[in-house]
This record gives C-alpha cells, sequence and structure tokens, in this order.
C-alpha cells in the first residue's frame, strides 16, 4: 500500500477547512493508506495544486466564495486531465442538483458530519485505487 494519500481541501474559511481534516483524521478507513491534506483558500491555488499533480481527492466547500466549490469543481472537471474525484460540501440538501452539475463525485452536507464524511471520502479513495489497478495512488 501507498504511504500517503493527498486530498486537497478548499474552502475560503480557515475554520471549514479544519473541521474537514478533523472529521476525516488521519486516515478516513482502516484499508487507506493516511492522508497528507494540501489545503487551499483561493481557486487559483487549487488549479496549482491539480496542475501540479499528485492529488488524489478534493473535498470543496460549496459555500467558499467569492468562487463556490461546485463552480470550482466544474471549472476542474472541464480543465484538468485526469482530475482527482471531487467531494462538495453542501449545505442544503436541495443543492445536491448543483453538486451533479458540477459534475462532482460525491457531496455531504455541511455543517460536516465526521462519518458521513469520512465514508464518503474513503468511497472516492477506493474508487481512485481500483482505477490505478490497486497500485500507489498519485504521487506527489
Amino acid at each position: 500500500m501507498q504511504a500517503t494519500a493527498t486530498v486537497l481541501v478548499y474552502s475560503d474559511d480557515a475554520n471549514t477547512r479544519e473541521q474537514v481534516r478533523l472529521a476525516i483524521g488521519r486516515r478516513p478507513a482502516a484499508d487507506l493508506p493516511p492522508v497528507e491534506y494540501v489545503e487551499c483558500a483561493t481557486l487559483p491555488a487549487v488549479l496549482t495544486e491539480l496542475e501540479r499533480g499528485g492529488i488524489d481527492a478534493m473535498v470543496l466547500d460549496g459555500e467558499a466564495a467569492p468562487a463556490g466549490g461546485m463552480g470550482v469543481c466544474r471549472q476542474a472537471k472541464d480543465e484538468i486531465f485526469r482530475c482527482p474525484p471531487a467531494l462538495v460540501l453542501i449545505a442544503r440538501p436541495q443543492d445536491a442538483w448543483l453538486a451533479t452539475w458540477s459534475r462532482a463525485d460525491a457531496a455531504a452536507s455541511h455543517p460536516i458530519d465526521p462519518v458521513a464524511l469520512s465514508d464518503t471520502l474513503a468511497v472516492l479513495l477506493r474508487r481512485r485505487i481500483g482505477d490505478n489497478g490497486g497500485k500507489a495512488l498519485a504521487t506527489r
């Protein structure tokens, strides 16, 4: 198994980024490698990190401003070759259709439910590992 999985966390709010990190913890599931975090507070920072490569999954704050996580997700899916899977945090269940529009691979509620967030991220990371034939996740 690879030494770590790299998860990009995007929000303009440092508190939200911290909540995501604390909810996921060091490892979202026992069968996955420990997680390293890359935190971004702006759209340009997200795009720079994605272009650099090595991101295994993204957690994007749908309530971020001025660039919301759903818009960031859609732009990343349009512009980044082999874009990593994206999980968008949504404040209202009625916004699930927007997460679909954004091409997010999953959505989770905000405020954050630690169990639901970890479980959903674990599914995305397992899928990423499966896409790589069980080999190491992206290298950074």
